[in-house]
């Protein structure tokens, strides 16, 4: 495993370097970010980046974010990468980069069609991850990383998970822990007026109103449909997204209801093996049922963190459904809803 706080032993170097070399030659890297693990390829390589979408199982129609770093702040990958940046966007990019925010810009000829499924706006975004920054550096060459995951399944937020996936499929792990923030990027057009989130993440709403001005978020239309008759606009988009094996079954109450609602539903799936993604100030409402310890539902960052891990856990139990509270849309709770509204169904 990479430790992130020595990327300056020779062990790591070496195993930065020959992951860079794989990069630079058309493999394909899974890499770690801090918002999920990436499946990552040579943007510039249009048959690199088809390798993503065989490897994945992820239609034509579904675009892929480009990542960039360097030691001038990735400003020559940025300028090979899109026409123009609007001011909108550069000031999102001085408070937010490196960090979990990917900005939809004009592209250049040089980003194949494949990145961007033939529209003409690429999804870029610097990210925080130690490891990510140093990997793209040494690579030499903007990396396109959709999450490392079979396209529409749960998202991976370590290298397991990965290989729970992929194994097989791939050329090399890079095994860096656990991903921090654990919901991908938010997705943010700056062209617009005003601005459109296509997906919530970390970056919230406020927090990008308070620095760029007004913001609204993407609501549904032909996008959300399970085949799209057309290229989406933004990664993310597809009805089914984010999904465990299990029916997932979303559960919306006030916390003070929560373990009653959530003790009904598991009553109404008797004879299914039922797994709850339990809040830690709500009791486990029936016995002989699968819990994942969710935590604290005043803290959505927790709630963000550990959502994936979360199905897995109970996806890896044998459960056939999972009953899953939906937090407020606050902070980063609106990254979540938005996650389990593309995963499952509603009680």
């Amino acid at each position: 495993m990479v430790d992130p706080a020595n990327l300056e032993s020779p062990e790591v170097e070496k195993i930065l370097e020959w992951a860079a070399a794989i990069l630079r030659a058309g493999g394909l890297v899974a890499l770690p970010t801090e918002t999920v693990y990436g499946l990552g390829a040579n943007a510039l390589d249009a048959a690199a980046v088809g390798r993503i979408f065989t490897a994945k199982q992820r239609p034509a129609w579904d675009p892929i974010i480009v990542h960039i770093a360097g030691l001038d702040g990735g400003r020559a990958m940025l300028e090979g990468l899109v026409e123009e940046v609007p001011e909108a966007a550069r000031r999102l990019m001085e408070a937010f980069w490196p960090g979990p925010l990917t900005l939809l810009l004009r592209r250049t000829r040089a980003v194949p069609d494949v990145v961007t499924a033939g529209r003409p706006l690429v999804g870029v975004r610097m990210p925080a991850h130690p490891v990510a920054m140093e990997l793209i550096r040494l690579a030499g060459v903007p990396v396109a990383a959709p999450s490392a995951n079979t396209f529409g399944r749960i998202s991976p937020t370590t290298a397991a998970h990965v290989l729970e996936d992929l194994d097989g499929r791939i050329d090399a792990m890079v095994d860096a822990g656990p991903a921090v923030h654990g919901v991908e990027s938010t997705v943010l057009d700056p062209n617009t007026t005003p601005m459109t989130i296509y997906r919530p993440g970390a970056v919230t709403a406020a927090q990008i109103r308070a620095v760029a001005g007004a913001v609204e978020t993407f609501r549904g239309g032909e996008a959300l449909t399970e085949t799209p008759r057309t290229a989406l606009p933004s990664p993310g988009l597809g009805l089914r997204h984010y999904a465990p094996r299990a029916r997932l079954v979303l559960v919306e109450a006030p916390l003070t209801e929560l373990g009653a609602r959530l003790g009904e539903a598991a009553l109404r799936w008797h004879g299914e093996r039922v797994g709850i993604m339990l809040p830690a100030e709500v009791a486990a409402p029936v016995d002989r049922v699968a819990v994942f310890p969710w935590g604290q539902w005043a803290a959505p960052e927790e709630l963000a963190r550990k959502l994936y891990a979360g199905l897995r856990a109970l996806d890896a139990h044998g459960c056939s459904v999972i009953l899953c509270p939906v937090p407020p849309a606050e902070g980063v709770g609106a990254a979540v809803r938005d996650r389990l509204r593309k995963a499952g169904v509603r009680e």
